[in-house]
């Protein structure tokens, strides 16, 4: 790899990190809190200044032009130190509040993974830092370098290793002549959803900022919200709207885009993957609303809605909660952790397994299980009318084995540390799965994860990462060939 070429990629993508970290600013402004001002241009100097001592440092990095001919490894290697770094860049805020170094990067990395697991024990912090939580999450939900491809001149042709790096699914879907194009495409999808959502919040009833900071943290499938409570006490409506737009946020974005661009919902449903993915939501919310019907003796209507929230929530890996499921009977707690499991739609905001790969995996299995009896039987793995090559294939059962091999080690070492199973499991799956809240009182919907050791922290922090990042960029981190530099 060029290190010059790392060193210009890598300056560039920090540098505008940098003015992002200013945002927050304008709400300071707006709300008079000007103790809120200071942390933040502070976090954006330090990025700034990171990135004009990187071009002085390597040289030849600052004599670059462009990088078009940027390598896949290259790409990789950006990607994944740019999430890493974004991460330690958004922390800075955090450190001006009273938080320590290590809960300041937990509540950073769990905000810009859109995971939405919290080390927050109070809420009486200024608006600007809830902006912020919340903002970062919608940054991270379709993606920090997709961004930056969509907007920046810079990335406009080797965009395309950049965008295989980040863009989450086991296939890569390009529905536009130019990866440009495709990344601007997703991005109105995303915007607009977020715009709507305000919009409707604020119609019904709930306060301008919560509103925004709500949009912001449903859409990108994250989950922070500056009340303690969540979403607990709103009025049913207001939760039938974000159940909606967490569904969504779930939901492919390629392919929302072409239901919009062809003015069909019907589109949705034409594809294998969505419909999975609503019947999956279906079932298991009906099963709950049951549940919780005859074991919690919740009138019909609650049964609906809560369920229908929750399972939209932690299927799109958002986190948000309408009641405090911990408390509720076991058989409804099961159904919860099963949809957790599930995971999102490919090329979402959504984190988890996706369903692409759930898919795949069954229709493997399935055709192992004829070749018992056809052993000269030759099947062709379709997904609708797409014939999926043997290398995405074998790519996926890859991605699942380290996947729950990641989400195991993880267990362990946390059921070491916190001497509690059912803490470790259910952590280990919503840091891995980016959902955030586990069950137990500790770690659940309403808990906080403050309270666990610090080496715990760390394990779900690169738990949290590695999911974000798909596994595959994270785990190429630990091949020699990637650290063979050459200017």
């Amino acid at each position: 790899m060029r290190l010059t070429y790392l060193a210009y990629s890598f300056s560039l993508s920090v540098m505008y990190f940098s003015f992002v970290l200013l945002i927050p600013i304008a709400v300071a402004l707006f709300y008079h809190e000007t103790n809120a001002i200071f942390p933040f241009l502070i976090a954006a100097t330090t990025a700034f200044m990171t990135s004009v001592t990187l071009k002085k440092v390597v040289r030849g990095a600052s004599h670059i032009k462009s990088i078009n001919d940027i390598k896949k490894s290259e790409g990789l290697w950006i990607v994944t130190f740019s999430w890493l770094f974004a991460g330690m860049f958004a922390a800075i805020p955090y450190l001006f509040f009273g938080i320590s170094p290590i809960n300041a990067l937990f509540e950073a990395v769990s905000g810009i993974t859109t995971t939405g697991a919290t080390v927050f024990t109070h809420y009486d912090y200024p608006h600007a830092l809830f902006f912020w939580r919340s903002f970062t999450q919608w940054l991270g939900g379709m993606g920090i370098i997709v961004l930056f491809i969509a907007i920046l001149p810079q990335f406009a042709i080797a965009g395309r290793q950049l965008f295989s790096a980040e863009a989450p699914g086991p296939t890569e879907e390009k529905f536009t002549p130019r990866i440009k194009n495709t990344a601007a495409a997703l991005w109105k999808v995303y915007a607009g959803l977020t715009v709507l959502e305000f919009v409707l919040l604020k119609t019904c009833g709930m306060g301008g900022f919560e509103s925004l900071c709500h949009s912001l943290s449903s859409v990108s499938g994250g989950g922070f919200s500056p009340n303690s409570g969540s979403i607990v006490g709103y009025s049913h409506t207001i939760m039938w709207i974000i159940t909606f737009f967490m569904f969504f946020a779930g939901a492919s974005f390629n392919l929302q885009y072409k239901a919009w661009a062809k003015f069909n919902p019907l589109v949705l449903f034409r594809n294998e993957e969505f419909r999975t993915y609503f019947g999956a939501v279906v079932f298991i919310a009906l099963a709950l609303s049951f549940s919780l019907f005859v074991n919690m003796h919740y009138d019909l209507e609650s049964s609906f809605t809560h369920a229908f929230f929750n399972v939209s929530s932690l299927v799109s890996s958002t986190g948000f909660c309408s009641a405090d499921y911990v408390n509720w009977d076991y058989t409804s707690k099961i159904l919860l952790f099963t949809i957790m499991l599930v995971g999102s739609c490919a090329s979402s905001a959504g984190g988890g397994l996706k369903v692409m790969r759930w898919l795949l995996i069954f229709k493997i299995m399935k055709s192992e299980m004829v070749k018992i009896l056809h052993p000269k039987a030759v099947f062709d793995i379709k997904i609708g009318n797409y014939s999926v090559p043997k290398d995405i294939l074998y790519q996926t059962l890859m991605f699942v084995s380290f996947y729950f091999a990641l989400v195991v080690i993880s267990a362990f070492l946390i059921a070491i540390i916190e001497q509690n199973t059912v803490l470790a499991i259910t952590g280990a799956v919503a840091s891995v799965g980016n959902i955030g809240p586990g069950l137990g009182q500790i770690i659940g919907p309403l808990g906080s994860f403050e309270t666990l050791h610090t080496s715990t922290k760390f394990i779900l922090i690169i738990g949290m990462l590695a999911g974000r990042l798909e596994l595959i960029p994270f785990l190429v981190l630990f091949q020699k060939d990637l650290w063979t530099l050459k200017k």
